[in-house]
């Protein structure tokens, strides 16, 4: 699966290195999306934040309108046809980061380190993937969130920083981008995860 749309490799040539790994995640998620499926995503602190962002490119337009079908705009010609006009075409994603009161409840009560595994047991279908969002790719949650996700025979997609971690044992592709230390590797997740996100729109939108 090339990259088309994003220039990612273009703008960001340090990321050459991972390019096999990109376009295997890409393929997974096309994969995923096209059999119904939805996309979790995990991660802590700067990385929760990167989660969501992505979650957002999804579920939105983002460099497409994404207007909806005819026959789409056709359900509300009853209900409000103004609507319509409004509303985009979206794919599923979510960030298990921000279910605040179920995480809490699961972080007091259960156990802190299963707080993303608890979702993805609930929440998680064979069709779907499981996406982890780590700079050391050792994150204690993201991995039982990962092991949880392989019990189910979800996909798993790890983004991580360069060197090898748990996620290479967990995850069916790891991105691992050529940075170490914390803010660099984040810096380099950004374009990574917008790339997803732009391909997957012309992909599915365009």
């Amino acid at each position: 699966m090339e990259f088309k749309h994003s220039e990612l490799f273009q703008r960001h040539p340090k990321l050459e290195s991972c390019r096999d790994s990109i376009q295997r995640s890409l393929t997974i998620l096309i994969d995923s999306f096209e059999k119904k499926g939805k996309l979790m995503v995990m991660g802590n602190g700067g990385s929760s934040a990167d989660a969501e962002h992505m979650c957002g490119e999804l579920t939105k337009g983002f460099l497409l309108k994404r207007p909806l079908s005819e026959e789409n705009k056709s359900k509300f010609s009853k209900i409000d046809s103004s609507i319509a006009d409004k509303l985009q075409m979206g794919l599923p994603a979510f960030s298990l980061g921000v279910a605040h009161s179920g995480n809490s409840a699961f972080l007091n009560d259960v156990d802190p380190l299963l707080v993303y595994g608890q979702q993805i047991w609930v929440q998680g279908r064979e069709v779907d993937t499981v996406m982890g969002i780590s700079t050391s790719g050792n994150s204690k949650n993201v991995i039982e969130g990962f092991k949880v996700a392989k019990a189910m025979g979800l996909k798993t997609i790890g983004l991580t920083g360069a060197k090898d971690s748990l996620c290479n044992e967990w995850c069916d592709v790891v991105i691992q981008v050529p940075e170490e230390e914390t803010y660099k590797a984040q810096e380099l997740h950004l374009p990574v995860y917008h790339a997803l996100c732009i391909e997957l729109e012309f992909h599915f939108f365009g």
